[in-house]
């Protein structure tokens, strides 16, 4: 009973709240961050706001949606929620649905909407990773049993991304896995020769592609090619460091004046730190780890094993996006194209996070 009340007769208003400000500076730093880039692409300063608005309400439906949807029924769904989304991946590469950007295939384009599969798949296969761990249970400790077959279903999800390619989100996903898979019961010296015999793969797979070269190259001395290579997170750096203590100001960064590319996206975390300084992101990141905190607390607490795993996978996945994000603006990774959860603008990210959330409101609705 004190649960429930602390929850709100079954809501967890904390955590609905932390989200809830996210959302709201998300449109915020989003119009901060893109109006003159709107303004000269479209002719609408608005654009991205409207449509990060709209985001954010489908967003919102769907978690209110998952908040009363019974965990159950992920575990029921399991295969073709996992079927659907290797499709998904699998579709960007057919003509006419797969969309083309920079020379990867990872969105589909369906009317005036255009999704990225990938973002389902880590949803996906953290219900799958949930419903198999919770079933084995001790067999975990197996290596044909506990481990193989989540090679086997990760290594598909993860090939079809390096296939896109995306090597930035396989490797997180991969990470996260060997999480999953260390607090499932599998045994470490299995992981550690999975680490060790990845690497090789995983320096071929860099060496031999020209602009992972690169980008691994302005990752250690951004200022070798300062007009080139390193000029996006040079600039981020200049946004950080023009930001001091408490920042230029809302709107006032400069930094978003066609000098970061896209600084709604990927980087909008360092405009965060030029127009709010550093006690803007300390609160940014306050927050984030409340969320983060709070969702390892109901996965701890849930009723059964699965919700368990279910919570704590999906809590793991949002804390490591929000990590590898902040450290590649602050160059502390190699550039990848990853947003920041429920910040930076964008549909596929903003929806799946949202239903991750919701997930969680529902776990925590079963405690009492």
């Amino acid at each position: 009973m004190g649960k429930a009340k602390a929850t709100g007769m079954g809501y967890d208003y904390p955590l609905v709240v932390a989200v809830l400000l996210l959302l709201g500076f998300s449109l915020l730093m989003v119009y901060s961050a893109s109006s003159h880039i709107a303004a000269y692409r479209i002719g609408d300063s608005n654009y991205y706001l409207k449509r990060q608005a709209v985001f954010c309400l489908l967003g919102l439906l769907v978690m209110l949606v998952a908040r009363y949807v019974p965990v159950n029924t992920y575990r029921k769904l399991v295969y073709p929620i996992l079927v659907l989304s290797l499709g998904l991946l699998l579709a960007v590469f057919v003509p006419g649905l797969g969309k083309r950007v920079g020379g990867a295939y990872r969105w589909l384009k369906m009317g005036p909407i255009t999704v990225q599969p990938a973002e389902f798949a880590k949803f996906a296969l953290a219900v799958y990773m949930a419903y198999s761990m919770a079933k084995k249970g001790s067999q975990m400790a197996s290596f044909w049993k506990g481990l193989f077959p989540h090679l086997v279903v990760a290594g598909l999800v993860t090939g079809l991304l390096v296939m896109q390619p995306d090597l930035g989100t396989a490797v997180i996903l991969a990470a996260w896995v060997f999480i999953m898979l260390f607090i499932g019961g599998c045994r470490f010296h299995y992981l550690l020769g999975l680490v060790l015999g990845a690497l090789p793969f995983l320096y071929v797979l860099v060496t031999h592609a020209d602009y992972r070269l690169r980008r691994w190259w302005a990752f250690l001395n951004p200022w070798k090619d300062p007009t080139g290579v390193g000029f996006q997170i040079i600039h981020s750096f200049f946004a950080f460091g023009s930001g001091g203590l408490l920042g230029v100001g809302i709107g006032a960064s400069k930094q978003k004046l066609f000098y970061l590319p896209e600084p709604h996206t990927d980087f909008v975390f360092s405009i965060i730190g030029e127009e709010l300084g550093f006690i803007g992101v300390c609160g940014v990141v306050a927050v984030f780890g409340f969320i983060v905190v709070r969702g390892i607390q109901i996965s701890l607490s849930a009723r059964d094993l699965y919700s368990t795993y279910l919570g704590f996978g999906l809590t793991a996945l949002f804390g490591m996006q929000v990590l590898v994000n902040m450290a590649v603006v602050l160059g502390l990774l190699p550039t990848k194209g990853l947003t920041l959860p429920l910040l930076s603008y964008g549909g596929s990210s903003m929806v799946v996070t949202l239903l991750a959330i919701g997930v969680l409101l529902n776990i925590a609705s079963q405690q009492s």
